[in-house]
């Protein structure tokens, strides 16, 4: 096994923390072949951001671990997505062919299209399926998979649905966190596979961000740098990672919140 990096041991940890429920520190050290020492700091460090509890000899799994549920992430920085939807919505047009995932902030978004005619929308959210269902004459496709609660979205094997449709024109896609060296990233490695699905699909990429997002911890890489075509965030996004994301290609919009308003 090649030398991983210090994230990438984090990922490694919290995937077999996910799968056992808790992890040895000789034998994390032995499967990635560094010192009983580095492991000890990586767990010190997931510790520190609530992803896992130090016991004895290791570490068992931690309550905050997930991202949140759908109700409170939805009612997290309200003012901010809705402004970030507002000024994504006219990029879509009657007749688009989009994914949205299951992102509050893609939600949100939903909220602003209902009036669009003849869209084609493909999501991994129950409750934007819903919304569309409901309240629009969309063609709502909903690929198939296993239904995570806490999230209310439907992830699985996605590409298998996609594969030999056609390309989708847009997709919109938000994510728990973003840099610039490993794009759009999520603490659910099941949202950041069905993000890696939509993402092979769609002729362009758009990441919904709030600030909060930027420079904040996150496992598992859902849209590399190079795939995202542009991201919209508010004015609040961190300066730095704003000018790393548009040198490495990606354009940035910051949106100011108090104009969106209506």
């Amino acid at each position: 096994m090649p030398s991983l990096d210090e994230h990438a041991r984090s990922q490694a940890i919290l995937t077999a923390l996910g799968a056992t429920g808790r992890v040895e520190v000789n034998d994390l050290a032995q499967r990635l072949e560094v010192s009983t020492v580095t492991i000890r700091k990586d767990l010190d460090a997931l510790e520190q951001r609530a992803a896992l509890r130090r016991v004895r000899g290791g570490a068992v799994a931690a309550a905050a671990m997930d991202e949140g549920s759908f109700e409170s992430r939805l009612r997290t920085r309200r003012t901010e997505k809705t402004a970030i939807a507002q000024a994504v919505a006219p990029l879509v047009y009657d007749g688009d062919v989009i994914a949205l995932d299951s992102s509050t902030s893609c939600h949100y978004l939903a909220c602003e299209l209902l009036d669009r005619r003849s869209l084609v929308v493909i999501t991994n959210s129950m409750p934007t399926a819903t919304l569309f269902s409901e309240r629009s004459d969309a063609t709502v496709l909903v690929p198939g998979g296993t239904v995570r609660r806490s999230a209310r979205s439907v992830v699985g094997m996605i590409g298998d649905v996609l594969a030999g449709r056609g390309r989708i024109d847009k997709g919109f896609l938000g994510a728990h966190a973003i840099s610039a060296e490993r794009g759009l990233l999520d603490m659910a490695l099941e949202e950041a596979q069905a993000k890696q699905y939509f993402t092979a699909h769609c002729r362009q990429v758009v990441g919904l961000v709030d600030s909060s997002k930027f420079g904040a911890f996150s496992l598992h890489a859902g849209v590399p740098t190079a795939a995202l075509t542009s991201v919209y965030t508010d004015a609040g996004a961190d300066p730095a990672v704003m000018g790393a994301l548009e040198a490495a290609g990606v354009r940035v919009h910051r949106v100011d919140v108090q104009d969106q308003h209506r």
